[in-house]
């Protein structure tokens, strides 16, 4: 069904109107314990510090930051390097028409149902809307994301990038850089402790194999990057790659009018099972993290074994072209230019193409991350503590953080830096560690409280000295005997 967004210009309707009036009840009648606990810090000459720097401002970041707030750690600050509303992929790169996970997932909400996209969309649309609707539109899960911000009041800064985090034992907190990207200027956050919110790539980065990335800039895209689908009208495209996105991109090439469009993967088959679906029950989704370190890399490296599939609309979407085709067993061996076109050597032979589109998903490296350039050398990873079983080594997997039960990023070499336990690590990175955490909306209603709780312990632990002094000086008599 289409559904038409409201237009920003308007006033909210009556439905949404009432819809945030029952909220916020909600939060006041939910609101115990009121009172501002943490104590407030400053840097050795005086400038304060924040209590929490969360570095991503998407659908993790701004859920995330709303957990902590609930728990009134209020001194916190949201930053993303996207426009306002425009952070993740929902109204930029993402070319699928809805979200992949099934419209009845929570998680955002805290277990708030005024504060669930389903209570979102009915207040707009009626029960009748959303009875009939298959599967969340990406447009409205981004407008329901901005309704979340602005409702919540989440302190959020656009359009500024956080650089690399650099630990002060003088100020006893992280100085973390950050840049205006409108204007160019810089200033430095004093930040007790850091969430990084930064995606699907936040523990590494978007792959182009070397052999593609060797080529003229103008022959190849990555599925994350701006493509002009309309000058591919005509022209013959390659994709590598054969997951969701990499359809997607297919697709909307083909739908531009592309001439043809060859799709090649190395698997014999395309996956036809997603076990992502398996993975949604209480079980795998709260209690992952707490299997022994060999069954989490048992059921993970399972799922990776499984791969991941195109949704059945994604592959119906690209198949009904024909000028579509598909290559299996067919992964990319070479590439080089010829008479201005890319051709790609594959074990079933060789093709040129105008343009390739490279769909091969991410890698997972800590020393790629701008934001941990002056710490990822400590950071211990699952090789660092972790032998996988004969023939179930797994190079990208191996580099995962090994993460606590917070989240938290842990020391390599015990006592060496100490500090890396307020560096808390809510990407796809944790999926070794913890399970479906962030940059996984179906992981969040378990994964979030874990995360809160794991900020919540280390600012009152670390400060109980001053706590217990609070306490022996607590003397709010009640009556007089």
């Amino acid at each position: 069904m289409r559904i038409p967004p409201p237009s920003p210009a308007m006033p909210p309707p009556p439905g949404l109107s009432a819809l945030e009036d029952a909220l916020r009840k909600d939060l006041e009648r939910l609101a115990y314990p009121k009172r501002s606990w943490v104590l407030p810090r400053h840097t050795h000459d005086g400038r304060p510090v924040l209590d929490v720097l969360i570095i991503g401002g998407g659908q993790s970041g701004l859920t995330a930051a709303f957990g902590l707030l609930r728990e009134k750690v209020t001194n916190l600050l949201v930053v993303d390097d996207g426009e306002q509303d425009l952070a993740g992929p929902w109204k930029t790169f993402a070319r699928m028409h809805t979200l992949r996970t099934p419209k009845h997932l929570t998680g955002p909400d805290h277990n708030l149902p005024n504060l669930s996209f389903q209570s979102w969309f009915e207040a707009q649309y009626g029960e009748a809307a959303w009875t009939s609707l298959e599967r969340i539109p990406k447009e409205l899960w981004a407008d329901f994301l901005g309704w979340y911000r602005r409702t919540l009041n989440i302190p959020v800064r656009c359009r500024s990038r956080a650089g690399a985090l650099t630990w002060s034992a003088e100020d006893d907190c992280f100085h973390v850089p950050l840049e205006d990207l409108r204007t160019g200027a810089t200033e430095v956050l004093f930040v007790r402790k850091v969430v990084l919110a930064t995606g699907i790539d936040g523990s590494g980065r978007w792959e182009v194999p070397s052999i593609v990335a060797n080529l003229p800039r103008e022959l190849y895209a990555q599925t994350r990057e701006d493509i002009d689908f309309e000058a591919l009208r005509g022209r013959k495209v390659g994709v590598l790659g054969a997951g969701a996105s990499a359809f997607d991109n297919a697709s909307v090439a083909l739908e531009h009018g592309a001439g043809e469009v060859h799709l090649f993967y190395r698997r014999k088959s395309l996956p036809c099972i997603n076990p992502y679906r398996w993975a949604e029950f209480v079980g795998f989704l709260k209690h992952h993290a707490d299997l022994p370190d060999a069954d989490k890399w048992r059921f993970i490296h399972r799922i990776f074994e499984m791969g991941q599939l195109p949704p059945a609309d994604t592959y119906r979407r690209a198949c009904a072209f024909p000028q579509f085709h598909l290559h299996a067993q067919s992964p990319w061996l070479d590439a080089e230019v010829v008479d201005g076109q890319a051709r790609i050597t594959t074990p079933q032979g060789q093709y040129t193409f105008d343009k390739l589109i490279v769909g091969s998903g991410t890698v997972t490296d800590l020393s790629l991350r701008p934001e941990l350039a002056n710490v990822h050398t400590d950071i211990a990873l699952w090789k660092d503590r972790f032998t996988p079983p004969e023939g179930q080594s797994h190079a990208d997997l191996l580099r995962h953080p090994y993460l606590g039960p917070g989240f938290e990023l842990q020391e390599k070499q015990p006592g060496r830096a100490p500090y890396l336990r307020s560096i808390f690590n809510y990407t796809f990175g944790c999926l070794l560690s913890l399970g479906f955490g962030g940059a996984s909306i179906s992981g969040m209603k378990y994964s979030l409280p874990k995360l809160t709780a794991g900020v919540t312990r280390q600012l009152y632990l670390d400060d109980r000295e001053a706590f217990f002094r609070s306490l022996e000086c607590f003397d709010e008599r009640e009556f007089e005997p």
